[in-house]
């Protein structure tokens, strides 16, 4: 009895091993990358990246699995030879993509993804590549992993013993179905909220560190399912036409010249600490001071009067990893898919923390929910921050909300942490009190019981919360040297509940203030037409530091900047100007909406930049 029903857990422990195996080989491999790392971080290559080993390995047993089950009531069928057979087969085939990978890394500097298969209609390029690589070698270590392999087979698994005649076959193949249900968790990754992605393995600074944690067969195979996601629509023009149009708005995403740059001062000091706070869902609709309902965003709005206004600010996506990747490296997003879903592409993109870091910046990400939604760690380590605060950091207690930490808890523990934060200071600081459900720990400021209403509510109780950390923070000596930009990740179809596509879903408010803005800059309007991908280099040029690295983001603030915003909606794509907002469907290849003194020469170049910027991300 003990035998029969250990071989589930025994096979799973298998592969567990074999991974890990496999790891080892990689960093004897890479020997000379690994020989930088510290032992500790050596011993995390193995420790975080069990959870994508332990998920691969439930993929790899839920077949054995099964056939376990059904063996238990057909006694007759072959197990022991299909589990055996499935294993060699299934065995040989991981070996040979984790040899694969051993070079492949060493030449392209990523885990194993799809990418090759971009060279299966291209065989002389495919052997072009593989040209140096140390075949000899590369096939003693195929046949080292399979004989490891299959050694460890034996040992671990052994042969599963018959079920004994005394056991009802029907208690047999339920008790198998249990163990085989319960795949569900390292299948996931876990029991959390999210399941497992290549953040949950990303703990280190150190890109190679993070690599190496990487499970490159569950990396393939995620890469293969997002690979749909990551077809582009069909080109609109000539190359050379629409990296003609995109020069007029970025010109250094097509590499065409740029005159020297030129922007307002609007600050006292030239090394401010800068606190970056990203505001969840704060859609215009219930901003006052870009245009929207008064009475649910009072601080917001004070601050916009002692600040500087931005009221016409568009959010570049829909979703908060999209808004993400917007505001910190400055980044149009995609329409099927988000650049930050892969993470050998988000490492390419140029990031503010690390921006400032080079200058002397000192940086902290802080979050209430957890990370891992959306792959936003791998791309926040990436980024270089020093120390990121997120759901796990906060005591049971304090995560009083259903994505973690309510924005009060969120705001109390920024304010200890700035009064030991070493200057100047990078802080990000991203919300979720006003995410769905809506559900906030207060009494509600509006009455209604509609959606609409508790969407108010959430709002305003982040604002309000924000007012009080501010109200404190102002008596901290900090403040006065200290810029804030208040910024939404994205907007919201409420109130009102806007189309997916329209413009007034996507308009967000961007404002700065703070004890470092000049006085002759408070209570600004700033009125041109932009992006939130433009409020990367609109705070670097105000900071006196090259922007050149952000080739899609433009300094807001400096003399006649075009006004135009382009935006991504679920496969399709929107653009605004002081002519109007223009919409457009991918799948029909048709205009959605248009208003009325929209030329087509708007409609042109929103496909333009669609064209140039998916080649872009391509190319990442």
């Amino acid at each position: 009895m003990k035998n029969r029903f250990a071989f589930q857990p025994r096979y799973f422990l298998f592969w567990l091993l074999f991974f890990g195996l496999a790891r080892a080989v990689f960093l004897a491999y890479h020997h000379s990358g690994a020989a930088k790392l510290p032992f500790s971080t050596l011993l995390g290559t193995f420790g975080y990246g069990l959870r994508l080993d332990a998920s691969a390995a439930a993929y790899v047993c839920l077949l054995p699995f099964l056939l376990f089950v059904v063996s238990s009531l057909l006694p007759r069928l072959p197990f022991r030879g299909l589990v055996a057979g499935y294993s060699v087969a299934i065995g040989s085939l991981l070996t040979v993509l984790i040899t694969a990978d051993l070079e492949l890394y060493r030449t392209w500097g990523f885990r194993l993804d799809d990418t090759p298969l971009q060279y299966l209609n291209s065989p002389t390029e495919m052997a072009a590549s593989a040209g140096s690589a140390p075949l000899l070698l590369l096939v003693g270590l195929l046949a080292l992993l399979l004989l490891s392999g299959w050694g460890l087979y034996k040992v671990v698994v052994g042969r599963p013993s018959p079920l004994p005649a005394w056991f009802g076959r029907g208690r047999a193949a339920l008790a198998g179905l249990l163990y085989a249900a319960l795949l569900v968790v390292p299948l996931r990754g876990g029991t959390q909220q999210i399941p497992v992605n290549q953040s949950d393995v990303y703990f280190s600074r150190i890109a190679f560190a993070n690599h190496a944690a990487i499970n490159s067969p569950w990396n393939l195979m995620s890469a293969l399912i997002l690979r749909a996601e990551e077809d582009k629509p069909r080109a609109f023009m000539p190359d050379s036409t629409a990296r003609r149009l995109v020069a007029g708005l970025y010109p250094r995403a097509v590499g065409a010249p740029v005159l020297p740059e030129a922007t307002a001062p609007y600050l006292a000091e030239p090394r401010p600490n800068v606190l970056f706070i990203i505001l969840e869902s704060f859609t215009a609709k219930l901003v006052g001071s870009v245009g929207g309902e008064a009475g649910v965003t009072p601080t917001l709005d004070s601050l916009a009067r002692t600040g500087i206004v931005f009221t016409n600010i568009y959010a570049a996506g829909d979703r908060s990893q999209k808004g993400l990747v917007s505001l910190l490296s400055g980044y149009p997003n995609q329409p099927t898919t988000s650049i930050i879903k892969f993470p050998r592409k988000t490492e390419h993109l140029p990031h503010l923390a690390r921006s400032l870091a080079q200058v002397g910046y000192h940086s902290h990400y802080y979050y209430g929910g957890e990370l891992a939604f959306a792959n936003m760690k791998s791309y926040l380590q990436t980024a270089g921050y020093e120390h990121l605060t997120e759901r796990g950091d906060f005591s049971m207690a304090e995560q009083n909300s259903k994505w973690g930490a309510h924005d009060g808890v969120l705001f109390h523990r920024l304010l200890g942490d700035l009064q030991q934060q070493s200057q100047p200071f990078f802080v990000t600081a991203f919300t979720l009190s006003s995410h769905e459900p809506f559900e906030v720990p207060i009494s509600p400021k509006f009455r209604g019981t509609t959606e609409e209403d508790l969407f108010r509510n959430s709002v305003y109780y982040t604002d309000s919360e924000l007012g009080k950390f501010l109200k404190k923070a102002q008596k901290q000596p900090w403040y006065a040297h200290t810029l804030l930009v208040l910024v939404a990740d994205h907007g919201h179809q409420l109130p009102g509940h806007s189309s997916n596509q329209s413009p007034e879903k996507f308009h967000i408010p961007l404002v700065l203030a703070g004890g470092a803005l000049r006085p002759d800059a408070r209570g600004k309007v700033i009125s041109t037409i932009g992006s939130q991908t433009d409020v990367a280099a609109t705070l670097l040029r105000q900071l006196n530091l090259p922007a050149t690295a952000y080739v899609w983001s433009r300094d807001l603030l400096a003399p006649n900047p075009i006004p135009f915003a382009y935006y991504c909606f679920n496969n399709g794509f929107g653009a605004v100007s002081p002519a109007g907002a223009v919409t457009f469907d991918n799948v029909s290849r048709k205009v959605w909406d248009r208003d009325v003194h929209v030329p087509e020469d708007q409609v042109k170049l929103g496909k333009a930049m669609q064209q140039v910027s998916l080649e872009d991300f391509a190319r990442k």
